[in-house]
């Protein structure tokens, strides 16, 4: 078994203020973001920062076009420290930028992935309670060239500190909030499931579905959009938490089975992976009913208020009240794409497939997209 790490050192901070004091922002330091983030936070604190919107250079999820524009901006800026501030797609830029030497392209990073070295210090301020990504060593990057996402994985690229600050969810939308906190409890299921988990990884998915499923039930019955602000701080420590445990054991087919419907239909991450979330538990509790799927189910019954043969499907209930999962057709997808997505799976997402609760054939993995479509 590998020994278990904690890489990034984590603060926890009221205020994007305070954090800025502590770390004693300046004029060496690069900060990439979002101007919707930007403006109303950061910009009256006239840190004197050096400054990359990454919308500027595309939308939606990180490309392979997106970053190489943003690594051709910085070629000529001196910096020393990145502070990304930002959702999924911010960090993993960011921890692209943090080990890409000059002249660098993000093919040349796959390349040589085994040997990428630090080239800036990283802090991470998420502002999303979903990605987990601030203490996680993967980047995922849509390389549009190949038609496929993929991640670049390294040592080099765990940040050098995670930085959790709740004010930074104040204005987050509904919308957001909920494909994003969705994620985080994947991260959770899922590296709870892994063959590769251990006591102290399991300790931190527990802990972080034991924030998210009850904090989901409450905002639920208080109805209302803003009711999750609430407990802001409890579902970002949870995304957190449940970094720490996917960083450690892996996601799995929840994951694998989401990213050509992201990468073809542009779904947003966290959904996808609800869209595809109940089908592959149902397709593992059909494999092997008895087995660790069985501690899963005793962890959320209490939660739920159901004996554990129906926890699985009380879930699927919540995650619909927090967000109405539809069918696969509503978000574009054809059903002659199913057969090429179930083979994209299988060629390109072996490092997912190999956390499985149980391995998945291609007829598995067609089924599973036939059941969701």
């Amino acid at each position: 078994m590998k020994a278990f790490k904690l890489y990034p050192g984590i603060t926890e901070y009221t205020e994007f203020a305070d954090f800025a004091r502590s770390a004693s922002l300046g004029r060496d330091d690069l900060i990439l973001t979002n101007e919707y983030i930007y403006n109303p936070v950061i910009s009256d604190l006239n840190l004197g920062c050096q400054t990359v919107f990454q919308e500027k250079y595309g939308v939606g999820e990180p490309s392979d076009v997106m970053v190489d524009a943003i690594l051709d901006e910085l070629r000529s800026r001196k910096y020393n420290r990145i502070i990304a501030v930002g959702g999924g797609t911010i960090i993993d830029i960011a921890k692209v930028l943090a080990v890409a030497a000059s002249g660098d392209k993000v093919d040349d990073l796959y390349e040589k992935m085994a040997d990428l070295k630090k080239v800036h210090e990283l802090i991470i301020v998420p502002t999303t309670c979903g990605t987990g990504s601030e203490v996680t060593n993967i980047s995922i990057i849509n390389r549009t060239t190949k038609g496929v996402k993929q991640g670049i994985v390294s040592t080099s690229m765990y940040a050098d500190e995670a930085a959790l600050i709740p004010g930074m969810l104040k204005t987050l939308p509904y919308g957001v909030f909920a494909t994003s906190s969705i994620d985080a409890m994947i991260h959770a299921v899922e590296s709870f499931l892994s063959p590769n988990a251990c006591p102290v990884s399991e300790m931190f998915s527990k802990a972080a579905l034991e924030m998210i499923i009850p904090d989901w039930k409450k905002a639920v019955e208080k109805g209302g959009k803003d009711a999750w602000k609430d407990d802001a701080d409890r579902f970002l420590r949870a995304s957190n938490y449940a970094g720490i445990a996917f960083g450690y054991a892996g996601c799995a087919a929840v994951h694998a089975l989401s990213y050509p419907i992201g990468s073809v239909h542009h779904v947003p991450h966290g959904q996808s992976n609800q869209l595809m979330f109940a089908d592959v538990m149902k397709k593992y509790q059909e494999k092997k009913p008895v087995g660790k799927l069985n501690d899963l189910e005793a962890i959320l019954a209490p939660m739920l208020g159901c004996d554990p043969s129906e926890a699985m499907e009380k879930l699927y209930g919540l995650m619909d009240a927090v967000l109405k999962k539809d069918p696969l057709r509503e978000h574009g997808v054809t059903e002659d794409e199913l057969p090429v997505f179930s083979q994209n799976v299988l060629d390109t997402q072996q490092r997912l497939l190999n956390n499985n609760y149980v391995e998945l054939s291609y007829d598995d993995i067609l089924d599973i997209y036939r059941k969701a479509f």
